[in-house]
């Protein structure tokens, strides 16, 4: 059985060990959490008795009784977690953004491709994202011609999130595009295919010092296609996070608001119909309640995903999303970056 330590036990840290929990009490996965690590140690206190584990006081005692480590600090603490773990050869789940800045992220990338290791951007596991690169890959509806994706959430150093390192910069790297849509960024490319250049605009209305609430991305494209991308972080407490993806082809309109099993609704010269993804089979053999069921699934999926291959007979497993994918994306967000700091100039990604 695989031990593993989850780093970081706050809000991440926590629904990721919920899931690992459920996957382990079901006998889905032949591994279990056994160690916990935090900076706050009544964090990590309350995680190991969720888990029946144990809490240590420094990271590198858990890191010498695990096989597999789960990164969840914050996104500044990632690079010396993965170092030290990569240095003693455990398999590393990284939680998203890699790291604040670029250069670091590349750090990070080189330290991770060469032993087992998965991404925590996890909407490359959604059932309704998969239909929408399916659809689009095999050109079922001909081009895309061009795409709008909104995200929005509150502002999360309060509700249920209640991060307050989202409001520094040198702990997050950035607002809501390098922190929040980081995932859609990725879900782009994969869907869509590397832009070749972005123009970008951010906005900072509540005066976090270089933590943007408001970012508009143009997005173009080698087939001349185009993408719109819309982040924002608000102050509407009662509105949870929200995704709103809409792709125009030759021949269809496609659009979700739901970023799991969807439905997606397909309109074409005959109507609109839907489809909609559905849930692994095993989900039924989760102990959660109905109404924290899906939320349950985009994690555990992924995570299952990651320990089945590391049990996987043939060598290292790279999981889905790899560091290099990651990497990619990273890339997308600095070039936003440096073109909201220039005015919103043009910024080749062929050069990054």
């Amino acid at each position: 059985m695989k031990r593993i330590g989850i780093v970081g036990c706050g809000h991440i840290g926590t629904v990721h060990s919920y899931a690992l929990k459920q996957l382990t009490k079901a006998e889905l996965i032949d591994a279990k959490i056994t160690a916990a690590y935090d900076t706050d140690p009544d964090r990590s206190a309350a995680m190991a008795r969720h888990n029946d584990a144990v809490a240590y006081a420094k990271l590198d005692e858990l890191l010498d009784v695990v096989d597999v480590v789960w990164i969840c600090t914050w996104t500044a603490g990632h690079l010396d977690a993965v170092a030290r773990a990569a240095a003693r050869g455990l398999a590393v789940f990284c939680e998203k953004p890699l790291a604040p800045t670029l250069e670091d992220c590349e750090r990070l990338a080189a330290i991770l491709e060469p032993i087992p290791h998965q991404v925590g951007l996890v909407l490359r596991h959604a059932p309704v994202f998969a239909l929408c690169a399916e659809i689009v890959q095999s050109q079922e509806f001909g081009r895309v011609l061009t795409t709008m994706f909104r995200d929005d959430q509150y502002f999360p150093i309060q509700g249920m999130y209640g991060s307050t390192w989202r409001g520094d910069r040198d702990q997050a790297g950035g607002g809501t595009l390098i922190e929040h849509s980081i995932h859609d960024i990725d879900l782009l490319q994969w869907i869509l295919g590397a832009p070749t250049e972005v123009v970008a605009t951010t906005a900072n209305r509540y005066g976090y010092v270089g933590i943007e609430d408001t970012a508009v991305l143009n997005l173009r494209y080698a087939d001349s296609s185009s993408a719109t991308m819309i982040s924002i972080w608000h102050q509407v407490l009662s509105r949870g996070s929200s995704r709103r993806l809409e792709i125009f082809c030759d021949d269809a309109y496609i659009w979700t608001e739901d970023d799991y099993l969807g439905p997606l609704h397909v309109q074409t010269k005959d109507g609109v119909h839907e489809r909609i993804g559905g849930v692994p089979q095993w989900a039924g053999r989760l102990d959660v309640p109905e109404v924290y069921e899906k939320s349950v699934i985009q994690y555990a999926e992924p995570a299952k995903a990651f320990l089945d291959g590391l049990n996987a007979p043939g060598g290292p497993a790279i999981g889905h999303p790899s560091v290099a994918e990651a990497l990619a994306a990273h890339r997308v967000v600095e070039a936003a970056y440096q073109s909201a700091a220039d005015g919103g100039r043009p910024k080749s990604l062929l050069a990054l």
